[in-house]
């Protein structure tokens, strides 16, 4: 059980990713309630300019969610230990690019999605993005003092 420890929040985000991939997460639902949103924050904009501002949230989100399941990734395979190896990362790298692709590849079995190459390329480059952000941050983390304490006896 041990493993389940590590790797049950990348599992969790697994489902959620799933879930964005249904039918109810597509372009036209999320336009019916972003699109207004965007046009009561910017009543100026056309409607052209609101559809561009809604794709180009629909892109970012899924580079982040893949960046979130990239870190997900990295944390189930690294456990406690706290240095970081290239090995780890580029693991990490293929099992997003994996998820990425059967998600896509399932999107053609959904109604009102479509599989896209190029989302398994932004959501790759989003598990990307993690591992580097990660590397630079063991990298660059203080290193805390932790000497054992020693333990007096008395005689």
């Amino acid at each position: 059980m041990h493993w389940l420890t590590r790797w049950w929040p990348a599992l969790a985000w697994a489902a959620v990713i799933s879930a964005f991939s249904t039918s109810a997460f597509g372009a036209e639902n999320t336009g019916r309630i972003i699109i207004p949103i965007l046009h009561w924050v910017f009543p100026q904009l056309t409607r052209d300019t609101l559809l561009v501002i809604h794709h180009v949230l629909r892109k970012c989100a899924h580079f982040i969610e893949y960046f979130i399941f990239g870190f997900l990734i990295l944390r189930g395979i690294r456990g406690i230990r706290r240095e970081m190896h290239l090995r780890w990362a580029l693991l990490a790298i293929f099992l997003v690019a994996g998820y990425a692709s059967i998600d896509e590849l399932h999107q053609a079995f959904v109604p009102g999605r479509t599989p896209a190459v190029r989302d398994v390329m932004l959501d790759t480059m989003g598990g990307v993005a993690a591992q580097i952000v990660a590397a630079l941050f063991a990298r660059y983390r203080p290193v805390r003092n932790q000497q054992p304490k020693s333990v007096e006896t008395s005689a």
